[in-house]
């Protein structure tokens, strides 16, 4: 009997202490569990943080991205406009000097024919021989697109084509406002109006 009773004392033993054991064993893994928690909490706030650091860092490129391509805009815009500046200046330049050597040819006219007026008393020869030269001369100039304005008396006065210098009463009504002289001849070059025309008109 008394053997009994020692053995059941031991087996609640054991039992209180299996019991025990477990309780440890819970509480451990329960402080295992918080401090997972605080750690994948404090990993989470990292990553938030990182998170909220993006969009800046994503910023700051695309602006230096913006500056780059700005750049090179500007600098290809420079080249085009120094280009486009100097190609027009040749532009020019060459047709100045195309029109130049078309003039020579009448300036080499000019001289042959003073020299021709000094040497000569026959005043018939020397006017044809100036007319031949301004024939040619209007050629060139036609050549090269100028054109006189056929302006008559009896037309009427157009501010896109004629610069009135003067007025003069009329007793004809219908030459009131109308071209009645003109002093200087208007040209074209091309459909460009480069000289109006001097006129005077009725008033």
């Amino acid at each position: 009997m008394a053997k009994d009773i020692d053995k059941e004392k031991v087996e609640d033993s054991e039992i209180l202490e299996e019991a025990e054991a477990v309780k440890e064993e819970e509480r451990v893994e329960s402080e295992d569990a918080s401090a997972g928690d605080v750690e994948n909490g404090t990993e989470e706030q990292e990553e938030e943080s990182d998170i909220e650091e993006d969009p800046i860092e994503k910023l700051e490129v695309e602006v230096q991205e913006a500056k780059d391509k700005y750049l090179r805009l500007y600098s290809e815009f420079e080249n085009f406009r120094r280009r486009t500046a100097k190609e027009r200046l040749d532009l020019i330049k060459t047709a100045n000097e195309d029109l130049m050597t078309a003039l020579l040819t009448v300036m080499d006219d000019f001289e042959r024919a003073q020299k021709a007026l000094e040497e000569s008393e026959d005043h018939k020869a020397s006017k044809e021989g100036f007319d031949l030269i301004y024939n040619k001369f209007s050629n060139i100039l036609k050549q090269k697109g100028l054109k006189p304005m056929e302006d008559k008396a009896g037309v009427v006065f157009d501010t896109d084509h004629h610069e009135a210098i003067s007025q003069m009463p009329v007793e004809k009504k219908k030459m009131k406002g109308k071209i009645i002289d003109v002093i200087e001849k208007g040209y074209y070059l091309d459909e460009k109006v480069i000289r109006f025309a001097k006129v005077v008109i009725g008033a």
